[in-house]
């Protein structure tokens, strides 16, 4: 029974420990910078809307925080998803792609929103407003196919 004692107090002392070393926020500021998509192309409001709910978060410079972020290892898994996310895809940084990369960018959207693996289903599961509809994903998808033929 004293060894539980311990184990549990050693746990909480951890726990405790942890919340000290929160991960940096993906939060570089509310600007619009060259390279982002939406200077870059023409983007109807619905679609960045669509765009800013449901990808945003992960694949641009500023992600919108909950309230549970705060809480670690929470926010540890999610800024190494957000950081993943960036890696593979940023909005913002969008116009320093080449321009074949930009295509190649735009198909795998347009790929992933069609077969329903982007948005993530670990991120709609907590943000409701990111799960996409028939509508918004006929939206979205039509957009990215004018994206690629402007491109």
């Amino acid at each position: 029974m004293k060894v539980l004692k311990y184990i549990l107090l050693f746990l909480l002392v951890g726990i405790i420990t942890i919340q000290f070393f929160p991960p940096a926020k993906n939060q570089s500021g509310s600007g619009v910078s060259v390279t982002d998509i939406t200077v870059l192309y023409h983007v109807q409001g619905n679609v960045r809307t669509i765009l800013q709910n449901a990808c945003y978060d992960c694949h641009s410079n500023n992600t919108r925080y909950p309230w549970y972020v705060n809480i670690q290892p929470l926010g540890w898994f999610m800024a190494k998803h957000i950081k993943e996310g960036k890696a593979e895809l940023n909005f913002n940084n969008f116009g320093a792609y080449s321009s074949k990369r930009q295509r190649n960018k735009l198909k795998r959207m347009k790929e992933q929103v069609e077969e329903g693996e982007m948005p993530l289903a670990s991120y709609t599961l907590m943000h409701a407003d990111a799960r996409l509809s028939a509508e918004q994903k006929t939206i979205l998808v039509n957009w990215i196919g004018q994206a690629i033929v402007d491109k």
